[in-house]
Formats: C-alpha cells, structure tokens, sequence
C-alpha cells in the first residue's frame, strides 16, 4: 500500500483530522514503547509503562486534574517525556507509583465528581 499525504485548505480540513493524522504518524514512527497498558476497576486506573534504564531519581510525576505527565529529570542518561489524559480527574491522595525492573505502574484513584448543586426554594 502505498500512503501519500494530500493537501488541504483550511476551510475543509477539521483540526480533528489533523489530530487524528498527529497520533497515527506519532504512533506509527514512535512504536508502542510509550502505549501504557490500562486497566481499571470502579476505583482507579492502572497503568503499566515500559521504562527501561530508569531509575527511581529519574522520573518525575506531575499530575494535573485529568492529566498525567511523566518526565525525566535534566540530571537523568537518557531523556523520557510523556502525558496522559484520562477521562475523569485523578484523585492525587490514593494513587501510587511503583518502578520495578524497568516498569512504570501507576495506580490512579478516580477523582469522584462532588455536587454542589443547592436547592433553591420557590416562594
């Protein structure tokens, strides 16, 4: 098969397209060594990351509401950035992190939505 990119002008080419176009190149010339493996249960998410060559001192985690990143600090051999949305916000005080013989998990607890809706009464 043979893959040529096309030009388009801007009023027919919907910046999802190109999004979508951004990962699959990304993907493509990437490789799978930065798709987490996810799992998750009512409670939390569970994400394995293959980070060979890194150290515990390596590797900063930020966390953001939804978002995750992952860095490695400017003292660190080899350099390593990667960010994560996920679909609900993360609950900082019940995830966890574990790095073991070159695997990142990361144990994120759901954030579960507050309302704060008040009831206003009728007269």
């Amino acid at each position: 098969m043979f893959f040529a990119p096309t030009l388009r002008t801007a009023r027919f080419a919907p910046r999802a397209y190109d999004r979508s176009f951004e990962r699959f190149v990304n993907d493509a010339f990437a490789g799978a060594r930065r798709s987490p493996l996810v799992e998750q249960d009512d409670k939390s998410w569970t994400l394995s990351l293959d980070v060979p060559g890194f150290t515990r001192e390596d590797l900063a985690i930020s966390i953001e509401g939804a978002v995750l990143r992952i860095d490695s600090k400017a003292e660190a051999k080899r350099q390593f950035k990667a960010a994560y949305e996920l679909p609900q916000d993360i609950d900082v005080a019940t995830s966890e992190a574990k790095l073991e013989n070159g695997v990142l998990t990361l144990k994120l607890g759901k954030l579960v939505p507050v309302n704060q809706a008040t009831q206003l009464q009728i007269n």
